[in-house]
């Protein structure tokens, strides 16, 4: 297996979460996901406490595969950054163990492009160096 940077990795995932052109995107999914890979989100604070309220010990929302990722990030997409109203970026310090990318990403305003938000991201990684696996904390 090769191990490419593990900055490089994060930018490249950041990238497809800001990219305009749905076909661009739907490649950038393509390329740096594996084809049946696993978005797995541990949703804010406040959705949690609601499904622990509900009777669900734990919350997480998941989608699996190309298909199901493409939609979760193009739901993403039109409400934060086609908006207008945020851009997405990696932070610096990307690490990797082994098959393990463990990444920070920041939410910054579009206007004043001062850090609003951002949260955590633990990709594993398959044999050809996309993500199988990607557990995103959004808010840290």
């Amino acid at each position: 297996m090769s191990y490419p940077d593990p900055q490089d990795i994060a930018a490249r995932y950041i990238a497809l979460w800001n990219e305009p052109d749905p076909a661009l995107r739907r490649q950038a999914i393509e390329d740096v996901f594996a084809e049946n890979a696993a978005h797995v989100l541990q949703p804010p604070q406040e959705i949690r406490e609601i499904a622990a309220g509900l009777g669900f010990p734990a919350s997480t929302l998941e989608a699996h595969g190309h298909d199901a990722i493409e939609v979760r990030v193009a739901r993403s997409y039109d409400r934060f950054v086609g908006s207008g109203m945020y851009v997405f970026r990696p932070a610096p310090g990307a690490i990797r163990l082994n098959e393990v990318v463990k990444m920070t990403w920041e939410t910054v305003a579009a206007e004043s492009g001062e850090r609003v938000g951002g949260g955590v991201e633990v990709l594993v990684l398959d044999e050809r160096g996309r993500v199988a696996a990607d557990y995103m904390f959004p808010g840290l």
